[in-house]
């Protein structure tokens, strides 16, 4: 049952590495130059992906009881506050995986 586990892990994160990257392409957002952000937060979406379905914020606890609750009281990736707040105004999401040119040009320096 581990080896199972471990390869449905092994494909997830495949697919949770596409999805990122059509984010980055789609958004025009950028890895975090980072990279142990950005593999650890993946690996957290893919948890989340297993255990609940979605692609929540790894950063937070995923609260509620049914699939409905979880979807209300939970950040699914890319979030609202990531896009609405985070991202415009500090140049980076809570979790760290989606930057601005200007947040990852700055780490850089």
């Amino acid at each position: 049952m581990y080896m199972k586990m471990d390869e449905q892990f092994k494909k997830e994160l495949a697919k949770t590495n596409k999805f990122v990257d059509k984010a980055y392409e789609k958004l025009n957002f950028f890895p975090n130059p980072n990279q142990e952000i950005n593999e650890i937060t993946a690996e957290g979406l893919t948890q989340n992906k297993i255990k609940h379905g979605l692609r929540y914020c790894p950063c937070f606890i995923v609260e509620g009881e049914t699939k409905e609750e979880q979807r209300k009281l939970n950040r699914i990736c890319p979030c609202k506050p990531a896009l609405k707040k985070e991202i415009p105004e500090d140049g980076v999401c809570h979790c760290g995986i989606f930057c601005t040119k200007e947040y990852v040009n700055n780490q850089n320096k």
